[in-house]
């Protein structure tokens, strides 16, 4: 999946500061309760961020309850497709299997329904006056 440059700076930062030579994971998992050893043969638990985003949610003051990191999955592919961005490439960077669960994604948006129309009148001005 492609990294945009900013993401890929602030990653860049991250490691300069806090990278050690027996990481394995450039998010590894911590030491828990009097255990302050770092765990670094595994990776971050998947509660982490999870927890770190109900929070952000709850301190922007987002009600929604079905709002959750996965969400930020669907937002981006939907965005990519909006953008014009091939369907192939956004099943690539989602990792699915099948373009029809990419399709999926499709009737989240009216944009790209607009943008075909657009298309389709370019194509069309003109035809028939010949």
């Amino acid at each position: 999946m492609p990294l945009p440059n900013e993401a890929l700076q602030v990653l860049r930062s991250f490691w300069v500061t806090h990278k050690k030579p027996t990481f394995t994971f450039t998010f590894p998992a911590r030491g828990r309760g009097n255990n302050k050893a770092s765990t670094t043969d595994q990776p971050m638990p998947v509660s982490t961020p999870q927890g770190v985003f109900r929070k952000a949610k709850n301190t922007a003051g987002i009600k929604k309850r079905r709002v959750t990191v996965h969400t930020l999955r669907h937002c981006y592919a939907t965005h990519l497709l909006e953008a014009g961005v091939s369907p192939r490439a956004v099943q690539s960077y989602m990792g699915h299997k099948s373009l029809e669960t990419t399709m999926a994604y499709f009737h989240l948006t009216q944009k790209g329904s607009e943008k075909a129309n657009q298309i389709i009148n370019e194509v069309i001005k003109g035809v028939g006056r010949e």
